[in-house]
């Protein structure tokens, strides 16, 4: 079985905000392959189907972001789930908006999502790490990430969550370098080299649950990339009046 573990916030109030950007991923997948209804369990909402053959349990712990190890730790001693059968998706300041990585294990880079997770298991569980872009400043970080995500964002948001849906069949084998692939296809990109990182990245300041300093060059080119995902919006437009 693998463990698809999205992060954010619960609670109505949190749901649009781009710290919540991993409970959309989760539900987006949920919709595309058909879970049944979400349940409580192991302090989450929790959801169980196959994906591509697989057994699957979708996750959104309901612990706050700073908690979810307590969640995801729970259901993977219950249901015996190698750490690195587990999925994690969450917001990534460090990469610009639209951008897609996936690594294992790694620095935490400031998310206290990720830190509770690795204090209650261990760092080497894979990680989809969803470009939400730096506001430019570590001080407007808190208010960025707890934010909702503005309506010009569907621009790359709404292809990214379906092309993402619609590749999960490649995390549950394992191959996270064909999902890389098949995302960046889907979106008119091209993929780059899944990652495996034993050793932590230069660390970054945060404030409340993701954060970074100073100046920020993600945030200084999410501007370059307005017309490439402009286009890749319309291509999937495109797809979703012809499906």
């Amino acid at each position: 079985m693998k463990l698809f573990v999205g992060l954010g916030n619960p609670g109505a109030e949190y749901s649009q905000h781009r710290h919540n950007v991993g409970f959309m991923a989760i539900d987006r997948i949920a919709d595309k392959h058909r879970f049944p209804a979400w349940r409580r369990r192991f302090q989450a909402e929790a959801a169980e189907a196959d994906i591509g053959g697989e057994r699957v349990l979708l996750l959104k712990p309901q612990t706050y972001m700073n908690e979810s190890g307590r969640a995801v730790g729970e259901a993977a001693r219950f249901l015996k789930i190698a750490t690195g059968d587990i999925v994690v998706f969450h917001d990534e300041l460090d990469l610009a908006p639209g951008k897609l990585r996936v690594k294992v294990g790694g620095g935490n880079a400031g998310h206290n999502g990720l830190r509770s997770i690795t204090a209650h298991l261990d760092n080497e569980y894979v990680r989809v790490r969803i470009g939400i872009g730096h506001p430019g400043h570590k001080d407007a970080v808190s208010g960025y990430v707890l934010h909702d995500f503005a309506k010009a964002e569907g621009v790359w948001l709404e292809p990214m969550l379906d092309a993402m849906a619609d590749a999960a069949a490649r995390l549950a084998a394992g191959d996270a370098q064909r999902f890389m692939t098949d995302v960046a296809r889907a979106l008119g990109e091209t993929a780059e080299p899944a990652r495996a990182e034993p050793k932590p990245p230069r660390k970054t300041a945060e404030a409340g649950s993701v954060g970074g300093g100073g100046r920020h060059p993600a945030g200084e080119r999410a501007a370059k990339r307005q017309s490439a995902l402009a286009e890749n919006l319309a291509k999937w437009l495109q797809r979703k009046g012809e499906s």
